[in-house]
């Protein structure tokens, strides 16, 4: 809209959000109005058919016909004192719009009221494109302030080595100015895309605002808190306000599974059977929740859980999932008639397939989608087991600044440095860039089902996944295994 190659309108059928808040954000705080509309299936089917059309005083005219058009009404969300008070600017423009925008948003979704949330995390801090920069420093500019404890996802550069790693000193001052705007905000420099592995993560039953998919299921699922997949932006608005849209999984009705799907679990799995697990669940639930069954005996770790929730989030919609035995509300007792998939052995020889392509050889190592934690990093070190990585392959951690902290005081960093491991701070996988993403790799390695599935879309190299331990033997050799895992191998 700000760059005037914007369509005259945007037209749905059934219930969006993302482009929606985009275009309301464009006209409050850009002037650069694009119309939005959400039509019954009947007039948009008629309206496909039709060589033209035009919007004219809050009418849609095509066709000899003429549709009358209404804004979402905001007076139909229930608001308290305060509320009311944002809106009529009594805390600043800011405050005002981020205000106007959540109310539009919750009639947007049909919620009928808004609801406390009592931390916030922010995604839109990446440097993706220029809208970014330009949206966080006008709302800085307008004196926008978070109001409740919020913290910040990976970013594009490594805030205080950048400029020593040979990035394009305008990209690097760019994502700086970028990730400082939201500090001026309020919001703390974690700068990690898994903020659940900071000390004060949230709570079972909590309320928060929190956007980033892998974040967001770990919440829902693992932890049991309670926050609705935020978009980009809202996430801010969210952050100065303390208050959302009273809809989705904040509801209990809405945490519910609406499939349950029993796993065959392997016999003698590795660690690369959870981000493949998630990939399949979220391939078999693209929009509902799942309920994984048939894992009551096995015991995964955290590290696991992670891996899981961040795949899942690759294939699915949802904001959540369910784990019989292993995630707070997976004790619950399944609705009946709720539908029934397998998922199978079979099912993850194909995942393992189209994960992997033919190359042997691996110019990259990449750990860290999300940022790895302690445990993550204690392993790989271990794995190494003080030996050297092979002088072709490049091998990298990407981790939060907490985790790298810990790392220094543990003398685990100095490990991974002596065997010749880089460990970078603050950027993560689906953020690198060249010259920190090496220029001349064409294949890189990674336990990771988030990054097997974007890696090579982003990166345009190709893949190679597997386990914690592949990962390290690889970095070690600067080969991957032809075969099939063990577990994974006919029997």
């Amino acid at each position: 809209a700000r760059n005037n190659i914007a369509p005259a309108a945007i037209v749905f059928c059934e219930a969006e959000e993302i482009l929606t808040l985009g275009a309301i954000i464009a006209a409050k705080i850009f002037d650069s109005p694009v119309a939005i509309l959400r039509l019954p299936v009947k007039i948009y089917e008629e309206l496909s058919n039709a060589n033209t059309a035009k919007i004219k005083n809050k009418t849609l005219e095509f066709s000899n016909k003429s549709i009358p058009l209404s804004k979402p009404n905001i007076d139909t969300i229930k608001q308290r004192d305060s509320d009311r008070s944002m809106i009529a600017g009594d805390k600043g423009l800011a405050v005002k719009i981020a205000m106007e925008v959540i109310c539009t948003m919750a009639a947007v979704q049909d919620a009928h009221e808004l609801i406390d949330v009592s931390r916030a995390h922010i995604d839109g801090c990446i440097l993706a494109h220029d809208a970014n920069l330009n949206f966080a420093e006008k709302m800085h500019d307008m004196g926008a302030k978070t109001c409740i404890p919020t913290t910040i996802n990976a970013i594009s550069v490594d805030r205080e080595n950048w400029q020593s790693q040979g990035l394009v000193p305008e990209f690097g001052l760019k994502a700086s100015r970028l990730a400082d705007a939201y500090v001026k905000m309020g919001a703390h420099p974690t700068f990690t895309c898994a903020p659940y592995l900071l000390d004060d993560a949230p709570v079972i039953d909590e309320t928060i605002g929190w956007s980033e998919s892998n974040a967001v299921i770990f919440a829902n699922s693992v932890l049991g808190s309670r926050t609705q997949k935020h978009p980009d932006y809202f996430d801010l608005f969210i952050a100065i306000t303390g208050r959302a849209p009273k809809t989705g999984v904040y509801l209990s009705e809405n945490r519910s599974p609406v499939c349950e799907l029993r796993v065959k679990v392997p016999e003698f799995f590795d660690d690369a059977f959870w981000p493949m697990l998630g990939w399949l669940a979220g391939a078999k639930s693209p929009i509902g929740i799942p309920i994984l069954t048939g894992l009551e005996n096995v015991s995964p770790t955290q590290d696991d859980l992670k891996a899981l929730c961040a795949a899942f989030g690759t294939t699915s919609g949802a904001p959540m999932l369910h784990v019989r035995g292993h995630t707070p509300e997976g004790f619950n007792e399944i609705p009946e008639n709720t539908k029934l998939e397998e998922i199978t052995k079979i099912d993850f020889i194909n995942l393992w397939q189209k994960f992997n392509s033919d190359e042997v050889h691996v110019d990259l190592v990449a750990i860290g989608s999300p940022h790895a934690s302690m445990s993550e990093c204690s392993a790989f070190a271990d794995l190494l087991e003080g030996k050297y990585c092979f002088d072709k392959t490049k091998t990298i951690l990407t981790v939060g600044r907490n985790t790298l902290a810990e790392l220094f005081s543990t003398g685990i960093a100095d490990r991974l440095k002596k065997s010749g491991v880089q460990v970078i701070p603050d950027i993560c996988w689906c953020s690198i860039t060249e010259p920190i993403f090496p220029k001349n790799a064409s294949v890189l390695m990674t336990n990771s089902g988030k990054y097997a599935h974007y890696g090579k879309g982003l990166s345009g190299r190709e893949v190679r996944f597997g386990s914690l331990e592949n990962c390290a033997k690889a970095a070690m050799s600067g080969q991957a295994p032809r075969d099939l895992p063990i577990w994974l191998s006919p029997n």
